[in-house]
């Protein structure tokens, strides 16, 4: 019933779509040799030698490099910079010289000539040639003993976006990062360069992480060197993002050994061009004390590296502290200061941040691309049962998502490095890069040239399909996704059709995990949920009699989940690419099998086997009944548990974490154009109910919430004037001491600001008749005013609005 069927059109639509691979119109680059100037600077040779390591890793074939042109005929492929271009001796590089207007930074020009098979890359400056070798890479069709490329390639082109770069942070709570030695961290720099990345942001030893890891190679500054060391073999910027997290920087001696510290740090590494101080998330400093700290701070660091600069962002300030911010950018408009960066955490949008602050200073956008649940960008219209599994830091292609909210705030700001807790947002990081160099560049073309470079050639549009398909997987509700097990059958043929060594590789296994993961859990959700509706038609027809009989009959369904489990093949086959995802890249899928830091940094290997129904609940209220000595006690206590939504006749009910119709819940502007949720309702999630689902019905495990300051608001029409009403609310959420205050038609208090309860209790209170005379109802829900952090508080699971009789 829950299985997944394979038709016979999947595969016909695979076979026709992966043609090209080595096509006769190609140009046969095999035994090609590359022509260099003999005085070429040391990121062109990084360049060169790039190309050719990345060809031989997919070819086993070397290309030869030589400063003269072939006399066997053999095809070349000149790599240079515009100003060494001239000195390679050949009527060829002379002629195509001449067409070239080196004017752009970092740009470059391929042209493939055919009648004399050759291809050029010829860069405007040095890093120019590191990305023309990039592009190259990504347009080649490599095999085995093969390399081509289409005969009529040409392309000219320059970064629209100066700054592109990706957070990687070599600590604990990057679930994979932290087991890389210095070749992987080599191959990633290089991986994020072919897609013209330009910038990466380090993370010094001290930080908002434990110490240490079992799976580090080296201690955390030791490796900080080594990738400082790696980034400037390859002329990428090296950023540092630095949290100020010492208790009081309006102590001297705290400034004093924060300089210290910090200078230690600076010293130690080859490279440093940018340090970023995030002003919260870690970090809890008043800005006055803030930018006193960083102005000696960036003094400190140009110590060391003179050029470099110093950046902070306002993240997690409260609105006095904002005030307080603003008033020294305007009033002071310190000189040390570099650029001031937007990230997760800020109260205010890009476009109304931009406005504010003085157009000298650059804004750098930081934007969290690797978390899916409460974060700056969650996903939108995400189905609990996999909020609950997969959790919030997990394998998440969103290319079309990432794609949109790069477009959307493009213009607002000079650049970014995102946010990144390791490389289970690959795709991510590549979708912001592509569109960072062009803007323009389809969504689908980024994905196949990811797919072609990094699968193989025969996989170019079925791979990027697979990854499109897994983003849609996770949008709305789940029950009724049965693109999810067709996702799942595509994904089948790929693996079929992969050889040993594809099998091994990270990012196909990712795939494989993912496609997997996502089918399991809605079999068994569609499982979980039947059983559930069985065992309630069976509690509704008890009667006076035979009570303990039905509550025995409904668990014995409900506990079909744990003795009669569906779709366990697949559950197979999730543990074994989560423990090939940790033997080729140490992910860290579960605590106890792969020591993860804990279950919600990734480890959704743990709670693959989530409830998805009431069922804990439900058998937790059986427990109880069955103490009962007294018959009509245990059906009371039965009616309760089958009429848990029924708010009595002429009322009404409203599960507002559900992701079906909210008639009432008023939702805002939209994700299309707040996927922040600024002025948009969203979806959250109440984790603290999951660590004891026993106490809990499902509806308590996710709430609708609003951010900051903006009232959570319901509305309700056609009630009875001549009735009065009484309201039962559930405040279940993630935020329990963070207080709040609930309001009717506006200035109508129905209770102050208030802690809404760990562990959660329903609360009723009397809605006075003059709110409802007239027939309507607004109850708007405001979060504890005045705070910063992350702008979550304003959290409402259930409501019940409850005719008085």
């Amino acid at each position: 019933m829950y299985r997944c069927l394979l038709p016979f059109v999947v595969t016909v639509a695979f076979t026709v779509t992966n043609l090209h691979d080595a096509q006769a119109s190609d140009l046969n680059l095999t035994d090609a040799v590359i022509i260099a100037s003999s005085r070429q600077e040391a990121a062109e040779q990084q360049a060169v030698r790039l190309l050719t390591d990345e060809v031989e890793a997919r070819t086993s074939v070397r290309w030869r490099t030589s400063h003269k042109w072939p006399a066997d005929g053999k095809p070349a492929i000149v790599v240079s910079s515009a100003e060494l271009l001239r000195e390679i001796e050949s009527p060829q590089v002379k002629q195509f010289a001449a067409k070239i207007d080196p004017d752009k930074s970092e740009g470059f020009h391929i042209h493939t000539d055919a009648e004399t098979s050759t291809v050029f890359i010829v860069g405007n400056d040095s890093r120019g040639v590191l990305y023309g070798v990039g592009r190259l890479l990504r347009e080649l069709r490599m095999s085995r003993a093969s390399a081509s490329i289409p005969s009529d390639f040409k392309v000219t082109s320059s970064p629209a976006v100066s700054l592109r770069g990706h957070q990687l942070g070599y600590r604990p709570k990057t679930n994979s990062y932290d087991g890389w030695d210095v070749a992987q961290w080599e191959q990633y720099i290089r991986d994020l360069v072919v897609f013209g990345a330009n910038a990466v942001e380090l993370i010094p030893p001290r930080s908002d992480d434990d110490d240490d890891s079992p799976h580090f190679p080296l201690p955390p500054m030791e490796m900080m060197i080594e990738m400082s060391r790696l980034l400037d073999q390859y002329d990428v910027d090296v950023w540092i993002w630095y949290p100020a997290m010492d208790e009081d920087y309006g102590d001297p001696k705290t400034v004093e050994f924060a300089l210290k510290e910090w200078g230690e740090v600076f010293e130690k590494l080859p490279r440093v061009d940018a340090v970023f101080v995030p002003g919260g998330d870690p970090g809890h400093t008043h800005p006055r004390h803030l930018m006193d700290l960083l102005e000696k701070q960036a003094a400190n660091l140009k110590k060391h590296h003179p050029d470099a600069e110093m950046w902070m962002s306002p993240q997690s300030f409260t609105p006095e502290w904002m005030d307080v911010f603003y008033g020294i950018i305007d009033n002071e408009q310190p000189k040390w200061l570099d650029g001031i960066v937007y990230g997760p955490q800020l109260r205010v949008t890009l476009p109304e941040f931009r406005s504010r602050i003085p157009e000298q200073y650059p804004i750098r956008r930081y934007p969290d691309i690797t978390h899916n649940r409460q974060s700056q960008y969650p996903v939108p219209n995400w189905d609990l049962a996999f909020a609950a599994t997969e959790g919030r830091e997990s394998i998440n292609p969103r290319p079309r998502g990432q794609a949109h909210i790069f477009s959307l705030l493009d213009e607002y700001s000079d650049g970014f490095i995102t946010y990144s807790e390791g490389c289970k947002d690959d795709v991510n990081k590549v979708i912001w890069s592509g569109l960072g160099w062009d803007p323009e560049t389809p969504v689908i073309d980024i994905l196949r040239q990811y797919s072609r470079y990094f699968i193989g050639a025969e996989y170019t549009d079925d791979f990027a399909q697979a990854l499109l398909a897994l983003e849609a997987n996770w949008d709305g509700p789940l029950l009724a996704n049965d693109r999810v097990c067709t996702t799942l059958e595509q994904v089948q043929d790929l693996e079929r059709r992969a050889s040993p060594e594809l099998l091994k590789n990270w990012r196909f296994q990712m795939v494989l995990y993912r496609a997997y993961y996502d089918a399991y859990v809605r079999s068994r959700l569609l499982y979980e949920t039947n059983l559930e509706e069985r065992a309630l038609d069976v509690l509704r027809i008890a009667t006076d009699g035979n009570a303990l009989a039905a509550v025995n009959a409904a668990e014995y369904l409900l506990n079909l989940a744990l003795t009669d489990p569906p779709s366990q093949q697949w559950r197979t086959r999730v543990v074994e690419l989560a423990d090939d995802l940790f033997e080729s890249i140490k992910m860290q899928l579960s605590v106890q099998r792969h020591q993860a830091i804990y279950v919600g940094r990734g480890a959704s290997l743990d709670t693959l086997d989530m409830p998805l129904n009431n069922r804990m609940w439900i058998t937790s209220r059986f427990a109880e009944i069955r103490k009962l000595e007294n018959e009509s006690a245990r059906l009371k206590a039965i009616n309760m548990i089958v009429n848990w939504k029924n708010p009595g006749p002429g009322g009404f009910y409203d599960d507002l974490g559900s992701l079906g119709p909210q008639p009432r819940l008023i939702k805002g502007t939209g994700w299309e154009s707040d996927p922040a949720f600024f002025e948009t309702t969203l979806i959250g999630y109440s984790t603290r109910a999951w660590l004891d689902y026993k106490q809990h019905p499902i509806t308590w495990w996710r709430n609708a919430e609003t951010l900051h300051d903006r009232p959570l608001q319901m509305q309700y029409d056609d009630l009875d004037p001549a009735a009065t009403y009484r309201l039962r609310v559930s405040y279940a959420s993630d935020m329990p001491f963070v207080k709040i205050r609930l309001v009717a038609d506006e200035d109508i208090e129905i209770h102050p600001e208030m802690e809404k309860g760990d562990p959660v209790t329903l609360l009723e209170f009397d809605i006075p008749r003059q709110a409802t005379a007239d027939g309507e109802l607004t109850l708007s829900w405001y979060r504890e005013q005045g705070l910063g952090g992350n702008g979550r508080g304003a959290q409402v699971a259930e409501v019940w609005l409850m005719k008085n009789p």
